[in-house]
């Protein structure tokens, strides 16, 4: 009778290892771009010996989602109206766990005669982000200023290139005029000593509100709820992490630049060391980042409520 029990204990136990090892693994999809940049630390991080955190870059918001509904990936990064849409849409299947970068959208170009938004009437910017932060902002800081978007009097925008291509087309004189997030802005200047950042959007974001202290977040970590409601303890504990990684990123450019070049092979690290200062990465847990996305989700409800599925967050879209 003791060999059976002692076989039972022995494959409670193997069981209980298996099951704790699986809850310690967290599948978490990063973007090309800046949100890629503090992962980086967390990637080094992983690959000398700590948590179990498996990494996966995607090109585009529209790539990543998918794969976060069908439960391939627990934690993701998203435009936050992007998340939004998706969390009213699905009937809540992803919530928003904080703000992990505010404003870092530039307009660039090698014309030096850009000084304010009205210098840009009846030219053509392209611009990253469609259907998210970049689009609807920029829209809405032209209505605020009469300019028309998409018309002859106004300004055309264009969304036809993808936003890691847009610095070596403003180079080689194919496109005059880019609106671009970091660290693509500053792939553009170091690249050519004629490209500059002439209008700053965070800038003229808080011109309009007539707020100097007002930022507006690009980019908000979501978690899927499902994996929130069965492992809440590692979720706060991935949000820590990534606190860290921003502290210790905003810190520390080159070696982060280091780390992008190595685990990313997406930027150079002379770029990322140079677009931090820039790039606004900071961390903001949902409860305190909910006012500031309320306030800019009011802003895309009142001039683009498709862009947020048509109404803003209840109190369950944000993690406690």
């Amino acid at each position: 009778m003791k060999v059976p029990r002692l076989i039972t204990l022995a494959l409670a136990c193997i069981l209980s290892v298996a099951a704790a090892s699986a809850k310690e693994k967290i599948s978490v999809g990063i973007l090309d771009g800046p949100s890629s940049i503090p992962a980086a630390y967390l990637m080094h991080k992983h690959k000398t010996g700590s948590r179990q955190l498996s990494f996966t870059s995607f090109a585009s918001p529209q790539i990543l989602l998918p794969k976060m509904i069908k439960g391939e990936i627990d934690i993701g990064f998203f435009p936050p109206n992007v998340a939004l849409k998706a969390y009213n849409s699905t009937g809540g299947a992803i919530l928003c766990a904080g703000i992990t970068e505010t404003g870092c959208l530039f307009l660039v170009t090698q014309d030096t005669a850009i000084k304010q938004l009205s210098d840009l009437r009846g030219k053509k910017v392209h611009s990253a982000g469609h259907g998210a932060t970049p689009e609807y902002m920029f829209k809405w800081l032209l209505a605020q200023n009469g300019i028309p978007a998409d018309t002859d009097d106004g300004i055309q925008l264009d969304y036809s290139i993808a936003p890691k291509e847009l610095p070596a087309q403003l180079i080689s004189g194919k496109v005059h005029y880019a609106l671009v997030p970091e660290p693509f802005a500053t792939v553009a200047v170091q690249k050519s000593s004629q490209s500059v950042r002439a209008l700053d959007i965070q800038q003229l974001y808080a011109e309009a509100t007539g707020n100097p202290e007002a930022t507006y977040p690009i980019t908000v970590m979501v978690v899927r709820k499902k994996f929130a409601e069965q492992h809440p303890e590692l979720v706060r504990q991935f949000m820590k992490d990534f606190s860290k990684a921003i502290a210790w990123t905003n810190s520390n450019p080159k070696k982060a630049g280091e780390f992008v070049e190595l685990h990313l092979k997406t930027l150079s690290a002379d770029i990322v060391n140079a677009s931090i200062p820039t790039s606004n990465f900071v961390w903001k847990g949902a409860a305190e980042a909910r006012p500031e996305i309320e306030k800019n989700m009011q802003l895309f409800l009142d001039f683009a409520p498709e862009s947020i599925g048509g109404k803003l967050p209840d109190e369950d879209f944000y993690f406690k």
